[in-house]
């Protein structure tokens, strides 16, 4: 289940709501939200609900391992080390065999060794997010930055919570320890979390959506049908919808973990504002960018030793974070590619950066993010340069403005103005107390549902990009 469908916005979350408020008790109301969130999993994925139980329970199994422990003195080193190790084999046979065993079967095959072909391995929804959010359970426990959970309920609940199960944010264990067992519900904040989860439900079906379809069209061109001004519009709808399809979730997670009584970390920060890829990834994707820093590369001892040591470990994350979003190599060398730039940077690039003016600080960077996306979005090496010569104008078309102008319509163009603009700080006086725009808040909110639903009940395009991840 997708958060903007109809089944979603018009008979789970009401239910939802409805049965969750209805009842006084915090452990009623947590067991509405475990028993919702595994029926939302279920929806879409019920072959692997037992796997998902599976991991919850052997996790529960691993923290009581450490604490007990801990208790009697020792750190629960074996248990935490055991533990990790389920995590990631769960996570490197599902997402990563059938990535695996294809290069195997090219290589050899190259060597002229035919390999017989073997069933593939399904990508179970989710597996990403759920394994990371256990994985940083057992190292909250291990590093005793928290107790380790008693309740399996409780767990249960931090793994699954439906707001987040299946594209995040990615939530820390010792982040919301406490709001598993104890957390406020205010009409406050639940009018504050509707309006974010209308805000990233409109980012997503009225932006993400909009320009999904000419990107989705353009990406799919044969190279020969590509113009410079097709390229640059594609890449542009596609940098567009990757950024509010995942926003506009992140959004909508982060407003339903405020109607529920959770306080989830922002997301996102304008990213495509920054004037450098150091920058970019201090403002895009938030919680990954820092599990990766405190469960990857402090741990590999970040940039405490030599510029080398520090340039090693920016590389391995990097690596490391590609492969995370995708089994393909395509994906490895986006990571390595944004890894190269943050080595670039450190190495003295920044220093030149700061001396040229803003604008070409900013340009640097949204270009540098662009050619990296084609890399992200194509499914083939041999694609992604194609794609790349045609946006140098290499493939030169005739009539190439026109070709392009058969992509764009009304709304592709609404989106994508809206699309910019939302891009940056530039409307943030709406949220603003003192700006009297702020009486027109609910109307707005309104009217972006509204606009939102109609789009999803006419059965408009709604690809959700996170699902492949």
């Amino acid at each position: 289940m997708v958060f903007s469908t109809v089944t979603f916005l018009f008979y789970f979350l009401p239910l939802f709501i409805v049965l969750y408020f209805a009842l006084p008790f915090r452990m009623l109301r947590n067991t509405v939200l475990l028993v919702a969130s595994l029926v939302f999993y279920a929806w879409g994925e019920p072959k692997n609900l037992p796997l998902l139980l599976i991991s919850i329970l052997l996790n529960y199994v691993c923290g009581l391992g450490m604490g007990r422990a801990q208790e009697k003195g020792g750190t629960g080193k074996a248990v935490f080390i055991a533990g990790i190790g389920f995590n990631l084999v769960l996570l490197a046979y599902f997402k990563y065999f059938n990535f695996a065993l294809s290069s195997v079967i090219a290589l050899l095959a190259k060597l002229g060794i035919d390999i017989p072909a073997v069933e593939a391995v399904t990508l179970p929804l989710g597996i990403s997010f759920f394994s990371f959010h256990a994985i940083s359970y057992l190292v909250d426990v291990y590093r005793k930055k928290t107790r380790h959970e008693k309740s399996l309920l409780a767990l249960a609940m931090y793994i699954t919570m439906f707001p987040q199960l299946i594209a995040g944010p990615i939530i820390r264990y010792s982040t919301i320890a406490r709001q598993l067992h104890q957390r406020q519900h205010t009409l406050r904040r639940v009018e504050l979390g509707i309006k974010i989860f209308i805000l990233g439900l409109a980012q997503k079906v009225l932006i993400a959506n909009s320009v999904a379809l000419p990107a989705d069209q353009i990406f799919s061109l044969a190279p020969e049908a590509l113009g410079l001004a097709t390229a640059w519009l594609g890449i542009t709808c596609y940098s567009l919808q990757i950024y509010f399809d995942f926003f506009g979730y992140s959004n909508m997670a982060i407003g339903l973990g405020l109607v529920t009584g959770f306080s989830f970390p922002r997301n996102f920060n304008y990213p495509y504002i920054a004037q450098s890829i150091t920058e970019f990834w201090q403002r895009w994707h938030l919680s990954l960018s820092r599990w990766f820093r405190d469960y990857l590369y402090i741990p590999l001892g970040g940039n405490r030793g030599s510029s080398m040591a520090t340039y090693r470990n920016l590389f391995i994350v990097f690596f490391l974070c590609g492969l995370w979003h995708g089994a393909s190599w395509t994906f490895v060398a986006w990571g390595l590619y944004h890894g190269t730039f943050l080595v670039l940077e450190r190495i003295g690039l920044q220093k030149t950066l700061l001396a040229l003016p803003r604008l070409f600080r900013h340009v640097y960077t949204i270009l540098v993010i662009m050619v990296g996306w084609v890399f992200f979005r194509c499914d083939s090496f041999t694609q992604a340069l194609h794609y790349l010569w045609a946006m140098a104008g290499g493939m030169p078309a005739d009539n190439a403005l026109a070709l392009a102008m058969r992509f764009l319509n009304g709304t592709v163009i609404t989106a994508l103005i809206a699309g910019l603009l939302v891009s940056t700080p530039i409307l943030q006086a709406f949220n603003k107390p003192q700006a009297q725009t702020r009486i027109f808040a609910p109307a707005i909110s309104l009217m972006l549902f509204v606009l939102s639903a109609i789009s999803l009940a006419t059965g408009a395009y709604n690809p959700f990009i996170y699902f492949r991840f």
